[in-house]
């Protein structure tokens, strides 16, 4: 078995609410609450829930581009949360992030070899500037673009051109582990697919870790080697990505699944539609966080925090009804 690249343990991220005349702290955003897991070496983890679940702030805590309330982030043998400045710079070189849009992410004043080389330069990896540039053509061409690319700004690119540059800037430090926070939810579908494509034949042309951040679960299930999927801070279920689309087990990845197209028109699937809407992460409810809308409650999942437990080897589930330990 390959050894945990990244391990996140009992990770919290609450962003206070402030108000009145001293801007006291009045309330908190449950944003990230108690999320725990690993990824292995050369795996990608995908990362799937609704908007608003926490998936992208676990992503940048993970990463230290927000810091966390609580809990550690081991990557290797270093624990991340707690790395001083210098330590947590030298890092950076190890894990990098992909951002979802690619017309924000980069700073229309460089030209895309600036932008590429940029982290070359704070690295010091490039002595001098004929090899940063040879550096920076090197990866355009890996990632399907060409020197003549250089020198021009990003406005003179199309969205799925751009994310290419973002990707080009995260492998110019040849990192180990890649954050790929929903990098084609702003593209076409036709170029989603591309980008896809880049990121598997990168990954096993470098030996890359993603943790893939998605809220189309057709686009993780390509991509995944395991799926874990979050509700309203916390991770519901955990699993082989075979296993979770053809056996889901928590009611909610299952609502998640029922929604997903199928290209066939003479399969019929039935749809799930959930009852509510999904509650405040200021004021999450007690006990298991679905139960408000989950179809097959029982009294006690008001009452029970939802704990993940092995149901099958590599599959996890944070459902009392489920794992047949709930009580009426």
């Amino acid at each position: 078995m390959p050894q945990a690249l990244l391990r996140v343990k009992n990770l919290k991220k609450y962003f206070p609410i402030r108000g009145g005349l001293f801007s006291r702290e009045v309330a908190r955003v449950h944003a990230v609450d108690d999320v725990s897991f690993e990824i292995l070496a050369g795996e990608t983890l995908g990362l799937v829930g609704e908007s608003g679940c926490g998936k992208s702030t676990t992503g940048r805590t993970i990463l230290r581009l927000i810091e966390a309330t609580s809990g550690e982030v081991w990557f290797q043998d270093k624990n991340v949360t707690t790395l001083d400045k210098r330590s947590l710079r030298a890092l950076r070189k190890e894990m990098q992030i992909i951002f979802q849009d690619p017309y924000a992410s980069l700073n229309p004043r460089m030209t895309v070899g600036s932008i590429i080389g940029e982290a070359l330069v704070i690295h010091k990896l490039a002595p001098n500037r004929k090899q940063r540039e040879e550096r920076v053509v090197h990866l355009l061409d890996t990632v399907g673009l060409s020197s003549e690319h250089l020198r021009r700004y990003p406005h003179e690119f199309s969205g799925g051109q751009r994310q290419r540059i973002g990707i080009a800037r995260a492998l110019a430090v040849s990192p180990k582990l890649i954050v790929a926070d929903e990098p084609v939810s702003a593209l076409d579908v036709s170029i989603q697919a591309q980008i896809i494509n880049l990121l598997e034949e990168l990954q096993a042309k470098f030996g890359l870790t993603y943790l893939f951040i998605a809220h189309d679960l057709s686009v993780v299930e390509h991509i995944s080697t395991r799926v874990a999927v979050m509700y309203l801070g916390k991770i519901v279920e955990i699993a082989p990505a075979k296993e979770l689309y053809t056996n889901p087990k928590h009611p909610y990845t299952e609502a998640l699944l029922s929604a997903v197209p199928i290209p066939d028109p003479t399969v019929k699937r039935k749809r799930i539609i959930l009852e509510g809407d999904v509650p405040s992460p200021v004021n999450p409810p007690s006990g298991c966080r679905f139960h408000t809308r989950c179809p097959i409650r029982v009294p006690s999942c008001s009452v029970n925090d939802q704990v993940l437990r092995e149901i099958s080897p590599g599959h996890w589930v944070a459902c009392q009804v489920r794992t047949g330990i709930a009580t009426a």
